[in-house]
């Protein structure tokens, strides 16, 4: 019997082949970026898969070519996409030279002077090409090199490997050899710099996603405005906020380009985005001052450019499954990580253990399965002795109290936020040497405690770390952990001499190591044990994601924060991540239960009951609320949306109106819409071949009938938020 080749796959030997398109290329843009480079057909290097091809010009510049349209269409310009940033001739600086350097060693962080003083090679002459066949973690594909020199007589290889299974996803790693005869000192790089257009007719309409940390909480999803520009470092923004996820995408109606690195360990990159003439910039830059002695190489570290459909999910997702492949996935979940959360943060640091044992039954009874034991249990940060006002029997109490909460049928989570140690206590007395230092020797701040930081690469600590952990659940016998705290995120380099750090950055790159201890410590002693990561208003750290098995919101500023911090996290952790809303005190209005429980998040609470002693702020769960509250518990409970299939393909966040989500589960697709008010058409999509009833499952009404295979346009109105439940007929 003959077999038939797959198409994908035949496309993928086409361009294996050379197959030419140039002739076919529509432009997608009106006009050329400033400064780009033409290229004529017969000067152009083809090379990519049925969605995604790269033209490379005689001078190793290159323009994204996007196949997923009815035509090929040009949606950059030819730009230098990969280039070197020269400071200075090494040897006529007085630095060093000689063969004993060797350049894959000299490395420090490069200053904003040499900024300043470089000038970035962009132009290489091509002089060859080769593809190959490889197969290897990722699946089977398609390596493609292409080599130039620049009149610097730097010579340049781009190794670009397209792979059958992650379609429009090209990883890029470029070499450069110093092929003169003088040293030159390199220092920066950067790969795939491109700037997404608009297409022929349309408005220059951009959204961003970034994965950088900031603190000023700023949203991760963001309209493109005039003058947008953010560099989106992924070391320290400030003292305590830094890291986050290593990519970044910018979109419009028609399509989007996500970059990012793929290493498997966080490196000090950054991933700028700017709004430009007529469209979006963006790019992979690394900082680091290196001498490059003749025939010496530097190689840049593994990069990616995605093409794509929709909004930034599609990519993020397959950047996800891409690390995947490369052992850095996020866990799976038990059971417990999906259940609803009461916290005793209502009662703030004043808490006392009567006010949060009286509160458990209600919490039980309102269908709620996790009680937090929050922030202020602990005489500081540091020496994590109980506080003796509210646990005057030591140990003893601690173990009381979790033993209520397991009495009234709840399970006992407690909040730390390790790697931080208070000015005053005995910890920081006799352990200065846990400190983490910066280049001048000075500690460095963790604002929110006023605390400073200890070294998550220090064995002391991590070891400390260890027994902390085993006495939370051995001895005292919690459930899980709310580790709190936007400095966990990510750390600044550390230079502190009693560490021997073989680099600085080793304190950066081996955080997610400390997140490993203390993942698996809590997991030997209970194998379902919940670790939540909260760090405070950051955005995740994706190398810290195989180490948590709950990510919340992480103090959201707004419920459009919940919304797309969900949608980023489930395409990060998994399209089933047990994500968290979040209090949902935190969201507008104190009470939007539909922004979290229509996007598939983890429902959670700070309420008090039946007293709030506090003057203001109130969070008491008042008749009124508790009526409310109890609907929307039961809902979550019924439905389970949380681990569903978040089906973030569907809709684009940025330009669909209204704002929608859908969640699939049990044969039913779950309909989440989200506007001030509408009054209007809405598009339902995802629906599978059939029948469909559409009922308001918030509300318990009846919508009506739909055929699916296909979009269907209705007019709804609703204000704020409308959950629909489509079940086959």
């Amino acid at each position: 019997m003959n077999k038939q080749l797959d198409p994908r796959r035949r496309t993928l030997l086409q361009w294996l082949a050379g197959t030419a398109v140039a002739a076919t290329v529509a432009d997608a843009g009106a006009a050329v970026a400033p400064g780009a480079a033409n290229a004529t057909g017969k000067d152009v290097a083809r090379i990519g898969d049925d969605a995604m091809a790269l033209e490379f010009d005689g001078q190793l510049q290159c323009r994204v070519i996007s196949r997923l349209g009815p035509r090929p269409a040009a949606v950059t310009a030819f730009a230098p996409s990969e280039r070197l940033r020269v400071v200075r001739n090494a040897s006529a600086a007085g630095g060093p030279s000689g063969a004993g350097i060797n350049a894959a060693v000299v490395a420090a962080s490069a200053n904003a002077a040499n900024a300043a003083n470089g000038r970035w090679i962009e132009r290489f002459a091509l002089s060859s090409q080769a593809a190959d066949r490889v197969d290897g973690q990722h699946g089977p594909g398609v390596r493609h090199r292409l080599t130039g020199i620049s009149a610097d007589g730097i010579e340049k290889t781009v190794a670009v490997t397209f792979y059958e299974g992650l379609r429009g996803f090209a990883f890029i790693r470029v070499a450069y050899r110093n092929a003169g005869k003088q040293p030159l000192t390199v220092a920066a790089w950067s790969n795939s710099a491109h700037t997404l257009r608009p297409a022929a007719g349309r408005k220059a309409e951009f959204w961003t996603f970034s994965g950088a940390s900031f603190a000023d909480r700023r949203d991760w999803v963001q309209p493109l405005v005039a003058g947008f520009d953010q560099r989106n470092f992924m070391g320290m923004n400030a003292s305590d906020y830094g890291s986050g996820t290593p990519a970044v995408d910018v979109w419009n109606r028609d399509c989007g380009l996500a970059v990012g690195h793929l290493d498997t360990v966080p490196r000090l990159v950054a991933l700028p985005v700017r709004a430009v003439a007529g469209g979006a910039a963006l790019a992979v830059e690394f900082e680091s001052e290196t001498v490059l002695q003749p025939g010496d190489t530097l190689e840049t570290m593994d990069t990616f450019l995605a093409l794509h459909t929709g909004d930034y999910f599609t990519a993020l997702d397959r950047y996800r499954q891409a690390m995947a492949e490369r052992g850095v996935s996020a866990p799976d979940a038990p059971a417990e990580s999906y259940e609803p959360i009461w916290c005793a943060w209502g009662y703030e640091r004043d808490f006392t253990v009567p006010l949060m044992v009286g509160t458990l039954q209600k919490a039980k009874e309102l269908g709620l399965e996790w009680a937090v034991l929050d922030d202020g249990w602990q005489n500081n940060e540091g020496d994590w002795k109980l506080d003796v006002k509210k646990f005057p029997n030591g140990d003893a109490d601690m173990r009381g109290l979790v033993g209520a909460i397991k009495d009234a049928g709840l399970k006992a989570r407690l909040w730390i936020t390790p790697l931080a140690v208070d000015p005053g206590s005995d910890l920081l007395h006799d352990h200065t040497d846990m400190l983490l230092l910066d280049a001048n020797g000075a500690p460095q701040l963790i604002s929110w405690w006023n605390s400073f930081y200890l070294c998550p690469a220090y064995e002391p600590t991590i070891e400390m770390t260890r027994q902390w952990i085993r006495k939370i659940f051995g001895e005292w016998g919690y459930q899980g952990l709310k580790i709190d705290g936007q400095h966990l995120n990510g750390v600044a380099p550390c230079h502190n001499p009693a560490h021997k750090h073989a680099r600085p950055e080793e304190s950066f790159e081996k955080l997610q190591d400390f997140w490993k201890m203390v993942y698996d410590t809590a997991r030997e002693i209970n194998p379902n044990a919940v670790i939540e990561l909260c760090p405070c208003g950051t955005s995740y750290a994706f190398h810290n994601f195989p180490y948590m098995n709950q990510a919340p919101s992480s103090d959201p500023l707004s419920s459009w924060q919940i919304r797309h911090k969900g949608k980023t996290i489930k395409a990060l952790m998994g399209r089933s991540a047990p994500y968290a809303g979040d209090h949902v005190e935190l969201s507008d209005g104190g009470d939007d239960f539909a922004s979290t429980i229509g996007i598939g998040a983890v429902l959670s609470t700070k309420f008090t009951w039946p007293v709030d002693p506090k003057p203001k702020d109130s969070y008491l769960l008042t008749p009124e609320h508790e009526v409310q509250w109890r609907k929307w518990i039961g809902i979550y409970r019924d439905k389970m949306l949380a681990n569903g299939v978040y089906r973030g393909e569907l809709y684009d966040i940025g330009f669909d109106k209204p704002e929608a989500h859908v969640v699939q589960k049990d044969g039913k697709m779950y309909f989440a819409f989200y506007a001030p008010r509408w009054d209007g058409p809405v598009e339902i999509r995802g629906l599978g071949p059939g029948r469909w009833r559409l009922r308001n499952y918030a509300d318990a009404q009846e919508i009506g009938v739909v055929d699916g295979g296909r979009a269907q346009r209705l007019t709804l109105r609703f204000a704020h938020a409308l959950l629909l439940e489509a079940i086959p007929v």
